[in-house]
Parts: C-alpha cells; structure tokens; sequence
C-alpha cells in the first residue's frame, strides 16, 4: 500500500523515475480498488450499463488519471525512454504490446539524463 501512497503524493510529478515495483503495485492496487468500486456501484445501483461505468468507479478514474499517467511517464525514464513513448499505446495493437514490454524492462543502471537510480538511492 505504501508503493500506491508513494505514487498519490506525487501526484503530477512527471520528473524522476519509477522503479518496476512502485508501478506494477500502483497498477495492482489501482485495479484492486477499481474491481471494489465496481462491485459497489453494482450493488448500490449507481451502475450504468450503456457507459460501462458507475459513480464511484467513474469519479475514482478520473482521481488516478494524472497519477497514473505521471508513474508511467517515470516509469520509462527509469529504462531511459521519453515519457512521451507512453503515446505509443494508440497503435493499434503492436503499440500496447511495445509498451507493456518497455514498462516490464529492468531499470537503466547507475544515473541517466532523467535522475539517480532509485534502486541505488534506496539502498
């Protein structure tokens, strides 16, 4: 839970980098928490079936939108990348699969143009 605090406090933070672990927890708890909040909507009857969406899980999207963005735009900094390859994910189906196999790469070692090695400054 503290890797998805760690994300929240940053909440715009698009400078730096992420480690793999502070994003897949982010990303697990993220969906974790959206899975609840769908099951509550459902149950509540907040439920929108034409959207897709309920109230809470609605208004929870749009909460972790910035931060989700802003951990991945780290994310590909700690590899090196651009935090503009996030883009890549609009090309129909190669672009997600290039993406998701970027975001699973280790981290770059040592220092980078985008900050120290958070795996190095933890230690």
């Amino acid at each position: 839970m503290n890797w998805y605090l760690k994300v929240l406090k940053q909440y715009a933070d698009f400078n730096g980098r992420a480690r793999r672990k502070e994003y897949w927890m982010f990303v697990l708890i993220n969906m974790v928490i959206a899975f609840i909040l769908g099951f509550l909507d459902g149950l509540i009857g907040t439920y929108e079936a034409q959207s897709g969406l309920g109230v809470l899980s609605g208004l929870y999207s749009l909460f972790v939108l910035i931060p989700g963005v802003a951990v991945g735009v780290r994310r590909l900094h700690d590899i090196g990348k651009s935090g503009w390859m996030l883009l890549i994910a609009f090309i129909p189906i190669i672009g997600f699969i290039w993406l998701l196999v970027l975001l699973v790469l280790d981290s770059h070692p040592g220092s980078n143009q985008y900050g120290p090695n958070p795996k190095e400054v933890n230690i």
